[in-house]
């Protein structure tokens, strides 16, 4: 016998108050003792776009290029979000180093299914290294993913991405619809393609639309390609590029990607509906609650958050930032930030300017008014 489950849905949209906040409600039929995922999906499996939610309130500091925003209250029964706020929700974006968090999300699925362990300890070489900083040889699997999120350490990233394995991380978002996401990639492939030495991806057609076992294909022959060069080497090549010739457009070719929207519901599924063992949230709690943002978020200053998880990018005019919120009464948030095409070349001096909008899509979705609020 069917049981009738009130989801926060997509079907209708009410505006109330000066930050004309959305709430969104959706009924749906459910065998007994079974919960609907409460967001739409097309016939073809893949996530349909944004609901109707709220326009975001402008950024209050100005931020260069092409910008993405998405805060949303989650219900966290159903995953769907209550009230939103959006900018640019459905366009694609490259991640850089947020996308990493997938990596620790697929790791600790293997973890669960005995296949790997976390004493599993690995050496850095020529052949693993990436750009930047590198953990000591002999590194745990449990260090270098606090690293991989803490430090946003490459090395360890490509290391571990490489253990779980390159379709396992893609399978975090085929496995939600994400149809406009991309975790492919670890970090040294997108920078080899990038700088033009990849044979593989230069001489395809096919990579950006591939899907499926043609993308897991032309992924491992570029993985292939991008171990063949020692990490200096690959330095003052992408050096060269970025001093003659950087395009926006090959950024979208060769990162990780998402829109807003999908980064958004990967969040809402990774702290909310993880499918992980007992053992395997604990460390995922662990690891994530060391990265980027709880101190930048003015819920945080205000004593509000019971508990968060974040992750961060940056790359040549590209900076990310992504996050889930627990407040201290009980409500679930995420947040998602993109900017590409920056007047910046290095981007990380936004971060202030970032999470001012991040805070003020926040208070718009939780229907207070900071100024307001702190004059009382």
């Amino acid at each position: 016998m069917g049981c009738l489950l009130l989801l926060a849905g997509l079907l209708g949209a009410c505006r109330s108050g000066p930050e004309q906040n959305v709430s969104l409600k959706k009924i749906v039929l459910a065998p007994q003792g079974q919960i609907e995922l409460g967001v739409l999906r097309l016939p073809n499996g893949c996530l349909d776009a944004a609901p109707s939610e709220a326009k975001a309130p402008p950024p209050p500091l100005p931020l260069s290029g092409r910008l993405g925003l998405w805060v949303a209250e989650i219900d966290p029964l159903t995953l769907a979000p209550i009230r939103a706020v959006a900018t640019n929700a459905d366009s694609v974006f490259p991640l850089a180093s947020t996308y990493k968090q997938a990596v620790l999300w697929a790791l600790l699925k293997q973890f669960d299914a005995g296949t790997l362990q976390p004493t599993e300890r690995f050496n850095v070489t020529r052949d693993n290294q990436s750009l930047g900083s590198y953990p000591f040889d002999g590194t745990s699997l449990k260090d270098l993913s606090v690293r991989m999120i803490q430090n946003s350490d490459n090395t360890a990233t490509d290391i571990l991405h490489r253990r779980v394995g390159l379709q396992k991380v893609q399978n975090v978002a085929d496995e939600l619809g994400l149809c406009h996401t991309r975790l492919i990639l670890p970090t040294r492939d997108w920078w080899v393609a990038q700088s033009g030495l990849s044979q593989t991806f230069n001489s395809t057609t096919r990579w950006a639309a591939a899907r499926g076992a043609d993308r897991e294909q032309l992924a491992v022959l570029i993985d292939a390609d991008a171990r063949k060069y020692r990490a200096d080497y690959l330095q003052r090549k992408l050096n060269d590029y970025f001093d003659t010739r950087p395009n926006p457009d090959d950024d979208l070719r060769v990162h990780n990607l998402s829109t807003p929207y999908e980064l958004g519901t990967l969040l809402a599924s990774e702290f909310l509906r993880s499918g992980l063992s007992a053992r395997a949230q604990q460390w995922q709690r662990e690891v994530m609650g060391k990265g980027f943002g709880r101190s930048a978020l003015k819920l945080q200053q205000r004593g509000k958050v019971a508990w968060f998880g974040g992750k961060g990018g940056n790359g040549w005019g590209i900076l990310t930032y992504s996050g889930y919120i627990q407040t201290t009464d009980g409500r679930h948030l995420v947040y998602a930030f993109m900017q590409h095409g920056a007047d910046q070349n290095y981007t990380m001096p936004n971060t202030r300017r970032a999470f001012a909008w991040i805070n003020a899509g926040i208070d718009a979705v939780l229907g207070e008014q900071v100024g307001e609020k702190e004059a009382k």
